[in-house]
């Protein structure tokens, strides 16, 4: 009995670990590769459980979220063979799980130093066919797209796809930052310089043109002054003339004319005026005619 005992139990044994050996959980960030004799035979990509044959099949795990490979900085020379040092990152991930473990051997490694080499590659080519100038004010986007466009779809064939490549730090060798810093900020003051001779030398023809065009009004106005000035005292002589062609009312403008000479005559304090009896003035105050 005893040793019925021991025999059942050595095999419930073997019935957990055959069960748990033909069980394998797949999570939601992950895919599963079954192997059997060290072949793919399956992938399986869905989260759940499934079943394989124990002890035959085996089951791998790669990952299937977006992974991050950080990857080393390296020099790299510009168009006018200046060189710099570029620091980038990539993100990516496993979309072909079956092909990565075939051509990669489903090391993560293995697909890293892949994409190590294609990015490396891609940003010396982009890099080599720009200046310096052309690459510090492409950091803002432009450059990483121009990698991008370089890589292609050259991962695919490792079952790899790049989802972005940035660049963290593209910087000068402290050897010869100081000099270049000099050259552009010399470059940006020629720039500044033209600019302002641009401004000035516009500024002085549309002063030029605006006093041309106070002068003409300027003119304008005081030739329609002295149009009306002419008007006024052809106005003013007519009025004269209507006015001494009668007796009456030339005695009334001759004695208002006298007023107003003796007004002009009396300046300063003194208001007393002296006229001799002959005066034009006094015989108008005498009532004479002058006869």
């Amino acid at each position: 009995m005893k040793k019925k005992n021991i025999i059942i139990a050595a095999g419930a044994v073997v019935l957990l670990i055959g069960l748990g050996a033909s069980v394998t959980v797949t999570a939601q960030n992950e895919y599963k590769l079954i192997r059997q004799f060290g072949k793919v035979s399956r992938v399986i990509d869905n989260p759940g459980i499934s079943m394989k044959v124990p002890f035959i099949q085996s089951a791998a795990t790669l990952p299937k979220e977006t992974l991050l490979y950080d990857l080393e900085p390296s020099d790299v020379i510009t168009r006018d063979k200046k060189t710099m040092i570029c620091d980038s990152y990539v993100l990516w991930r496993i979309s072909d799980p079956l092909k990565f473990a075939q051509t990669l051997n489903s090391s993560i490694e293995s697909g890293e130093s892949r994409i190590n080499t294609a990015v490396y590659n891609a940003t010396k080519n982009v890099i080599s066919s720009m200046s310096q100038d052309e690459v510090i004010t492409s950091r803002d986007g432009e450059l990483s797209e121009a990698v991008m466009n370089s890589i292609g779809d050259n991962m695919a064939q490792y079952g790899i796809s790049l989802l972005q490549c940035e660049t963290k730090r593209l910087d000068l060798p402290d050897d010869n930052k100081e000099a270049v810093y000099e050259r552009m900020i010399s470059e940006r003051e020629n720039i500044a310089a033209t600019y302002t001779a641009q401004g000035d030398s516009e500024a002085k023809v549309i002063r030029n043109t605006t006093d041309k065009e106070v002068a003409i009004q300027i003119s304008e106005a005081e030739k329609q002054a002295e149009i009306l000035r002419a008007e006024g005292e052809q106005e003013y002589m007519k009025i004269l003339a209507e006015a001494y062609s009668e007796e009456n009312r030339s005695e009334f403008y001759s004695f208002v004319r006298s007023l107003d000479a003796l007004k002009t005559s009396m300046q300063g304090g003194d208001k007393t005026v002296i006229l001799s009896s002959d005066s034009p003035i006094a015989q108008i105050f005498e009532g004479n005619d002058g006869n």
